[in-house]
C-alpha cells in the first residue's frame, strides 16, 4: 500500500500541500504529471501576457515623451524587480526562510515582488520542468518528520500501566 492510501496511525506526520498540487507530490499520483505540464505553460503564458502588459506601460511612457533616461529608469527598475523576484522565489523552493511571515522584512518585499512578477512567473516555470514548485524541500521536511515518528515510536516500550503484569512477580511491590 501506498502512503496516501494506507490509514495513518496516529501522531503520524501527513505531507504539506503544495499549491496546485495538494499532496499529489508525495506519489506522483491524481494527475501529478499533467498538473506539472499546467503549471508550465500556465506560468510561461502568464509571464508572455504580462510581458505584454509592460510593453504597453513602455508604449505609454513612450507617447508621453518624458525621455529616454526616465525610459531607462523603469526598463532597469522592472528588470532588477523581475531578477530579484525570481531569485527569491527560486530560493522559497529550496529553503525555508528564517523570517517570519508577518516580518516587516517580508511586507517590504511585497512591492518588489509585485513589480517583478515576471521573475515569479518564470521561477515557477523553471522549477515545474523538473519537479513541483517546492516538493524537493517539503519532501525532505516530510521523510525527516517520518524517520523521527518511527524512531519515536520504535523506541518506546509500550504501555508503562502493563509492565507490572508481565513475567514473574507480576502483581507483587517492589520495593
Amino acid at each position: 500500500m501506498s502512503d496516501t492510501q494506507r490509514t495513518a496511525t496516529p501522531g503520524e506526520p501527513k505531507p504539506a500541500e503544495i499549491r496546485f498540487f495538494g499532496t499529489t507530490w508525495v506519489e506522483h499520483d491524481g494527475g501529478y504529471g499533467l498538473r506539472r505540464v499546467g503549471v508550465a505553460v500556465g506560468s510561461l503564458a502568464l509571464a508572455a501576457f504580462g510581458g505584454l502588459v509592460l510593453r504597453f506601460a513602455f508604449q505609454g511612457l513612450e507617447q508621453a515623451a518624458v525621455g529616454g533616461f526616465v525610459n531607462g529608469l523603469v526598463v532597469v527598475g522592472v528588470a532588477v524587480c523581475s531578477a530579484l523576484a525570481f531569485r527569491r522565489t527560486w530560493d522559497g523552493f529550496v529553503r525555508r526562510s528564517d523570517l517570519p511571515a508577518d516580518s516587516a522584512s517580508e511586507r517590504s518585499m511585497q512591492s518588489l515582488m509585485l513589480i517583478g512578477f515576471i521573475g515569479t512567473l518564470l521561477a515557477y516555470f523553471c522549477r515545474s520542468l523538473t519537479e513541483a514548485p517546492g516538493e524537493k524541500l517539503r519532501r525532505a521536511e516530510y521523510e525527516a518528520a517520518r524517520d523521527r515518528h518511527v524512531r519515536r515510536r520504535g523506541t518506546r516500550a509500550g504501555n508503562p500501566a502493563a509492565r507490572g503484569t508481565k513475567g514473574k512477580g507480576a502483581g507483587k511491590k517492589r520495593r
